[in-house]
């Protein structure tokens, strides 16, 4: 699959002019709770020829391929995603931290993740962690038949908002390490018997609500929205990521 991913990175350099300086995995590969048939989510950052750059034209700053059951392949103009960046995009932060490369950067993931928690708002990526757990927990973990692969949809960003709020700054992006802000033995038993579960069967498979859980996740969405309530939004100037833009689009030759 690495070399098909290479393939249709390269495809996309030549048929749209650019130069993709940056790919990785996004999804549940890279968060660390994927299943046998789980998808490829690979995100990727870009630069056009500099005279682009200099036009009046305006120009599309996403590139997309059509989504299938296997690939979902899709990524950023550098300059969109530095404005992404200053805007604390908590994708973004988890883009830069993925532990796995299609085509990796050392120079450009190591100056972002320098820039990390200076520029990364707690209030903006509260928010959006706690919105992403609570529409998931409110909108596929209230059946009597519930999927496996949705308590983690809501188990992960719920335990980053906790450790934006706990720890101050930007939260790792692979599950493994996000468990570790809980300390219940009961809890971390309940997950192991969900990840061992969730190896082993396909994206759909559903199973009974896991009470516990349940009660945890509705505890820890209040919690974190009144802790979220108290902080102060966050504000930084361009300079840093306007040179870190001039440096890539003077150096790359496409």
């Amino acid at each position: 699959m690495r070399n098909i991913i290479t393939e249709k990175l390269s495809m996309i350099e030549k048929s749209q002019g650019v130069k993709i300086i940056y790919a990785c995995e996004s999804g549940s590969r890279a968060w660390g709770f994927a299943s046998p048939d789980s998808d490829y989510d690979v995100r990727f950052i870009y630069i056009r020829p500099l005279n682009d750059y200099l036009s009046i034209a305006e120009r599309r700053d996403v590139i997309e391929l059509p989504v299938n059951e296997v690939l979902d392949i899709g990524g950023w103009d550098l300059r969109k995603a530095l404005q992404l960046f200053l805007k604390s995009n908590a994708p973004l932060y988890e883009w830069i931290q993925s532990p796995i490369h299609y085509i990796p950067n050392n120079e450009l993931k190591g100056a972002l993740l320098t820039l990390a928690n200076k520029y990364f708002s707690a209030r903006a990526g509260c928010h959006h962690y706690i919105s992403m757990a609570k529409n998931t927990f409110e909108n596929d973990l209230q059946g009597e038949q519930v999927r496996i692969k949705k308590y983690f949809y809501a188990l992960r960003p719920l335990l980053a908002a906790k450790w934006i709020i706990e720890k101050s700054e930007v939260p790792p992006m692979e599950f493994h390490i996000l468990r570790t802000l809980i300390n219940d033995l009961k809890w971390q038993e309940s997950i192991n018997a969900l990840l061992l579960q969730k190896q082993a069967a396909d994206e759909k498979t559903t199973i009974s609500p896991v009470m516990s859980l349940q009660q945890w996740i509705a505890d820890t969405i209040q919690y974190c929205n009144e802790k979220a309530a108290t902080l102060l939004p966050l504000k930084n100037d361009t300079n840093e990521l306007d040179a870190l833009f001039r440096k890539y689009i003077r150096h790359y030759d496409l």
